[in-house]
């Protein structure tokens, strides 16, 4: 990547540390994520600055492992969670692995600023590596767990988005491992839930929205992914088969751009406005007092 990329990237992981995953935290109804969340600047800071500190030195590295532990101590609460709900319902397998995915990004991050080949990958690869589970791991994962709970009770699409994004996920790690082909499955599999999570919340939350911002919000996170992760798409398969495709200069500048500002930023504030008004709402039901 060059240097303009490099500083792009590093600004989309920023935002997923400072904004989208304290966000997306606290959409997550899991007992001790709370404390987390009020902890967190203590990983995002550091972990910020471990982006700006040379790589390979002593200071950059720490910070990243610093970073790194506040995404375990995330994922940690996955295990605790599947022993509470005993539930591997689609809308919890979400859940659960947007949970776990901040761990992947943590790693990578601290291997990247270290400038240790984890696996034998490439520093550019490893701080590609940072924003994909920062957005496509957690994110995509938790607004589509989301969306599957409050579709119409056995909404197919919305199933199907909340199993097949953590696939899809899953398939893009293993591809790093088995080939481009496997990147590409992997890359069809997360474009299909991607865009069922589109549908849903285009044809079936957004209309039920009675405020303005947070319809329009949901219909912005809704829109953009239909030109996002066909971006995704021929990237991919350009990879796999030796076709024409986009640079990862370009990918970064309207694949990453598009989906942590258009998708995931305006998808957790929509959500979070919708939680907000649910928990007015209960309130407002329990503190009246019939006549």
């Amino acid at each position: 990547m060059g240097p303009g990329t490099t500083e792009l990237v590093d600004l989309l992981v920023l935002l997923g540390m400072g904004a989208v995953v304290p966000l997306g935290l606290a959409l997550v109804d899991e007992p001790g994520l709370a404390r987390v969340r009020r902890l967190w600047p203590l990983a995002a800071v550091p972990g910020a600055l471990s982006l700006w500190l040379p790589r390979g030195g002593g200071l950059a590295t720490g910070c990243a492992l610093l970073y790194a532990l506040g995404t375990l101590a995330v994922a940690l609460h996955a295990p605790l969670r599947l022993a509470r709900t005993r539930s591997l319902a689609p809308a919890e397998v979400a859940v659960l692995t947007a949970l776990a995915a901040p761990s992947v990004a943590g790693v990578a991050l601290v291997a990247e600023r270290s400038g240790y080949p984890l696996f034998g990958f490439e520093p550019h690869i490893l701080a590609l590596t940072v924003p994909h589970f920062h957005y496509a791991g957690f994110t995509a994962a938790l607004v589509a767990g989301l969306v599957c709970r409050a579709a119409r009770p056995g909404s197919a699409p919305a199933r199907c988005a909340a199993l097949s994004v953590p696939a899809g996920t899953l398939l893009v790690l293993a591809g790093y491992f088995l080939g481009n082909w496997w990147q590409f499955a992997g890359a069809a599999v997360l474009t299909t839930g991607m865009w069922l999570v589109g549908l849903v919340t285009w044809r079936d939350l957004r209309p039920r929205t009675r405020d303005w911002t947070t319809a329009r919000l949901l219909a912005a996170s809704s829109a953009v992914l239909a030109l996002t992760m066909l971006l995704a798409l021929w990237w991919a398969l350009g990879r796999a088969a030796g076709l024409p495709h986009p640079t990862l200069t370009w990918m970064a500048a309207t694949h990453g751009v598009g989906n942590a500002l258009g998708f995931a930023l305006c998808a957790l504030l929509a959500w979070r406005r919708i939680t907000a008004d649910r928990t007015d709402a209960t309130r407002t039901d329990t503190t009246e007092t019939p006549r």
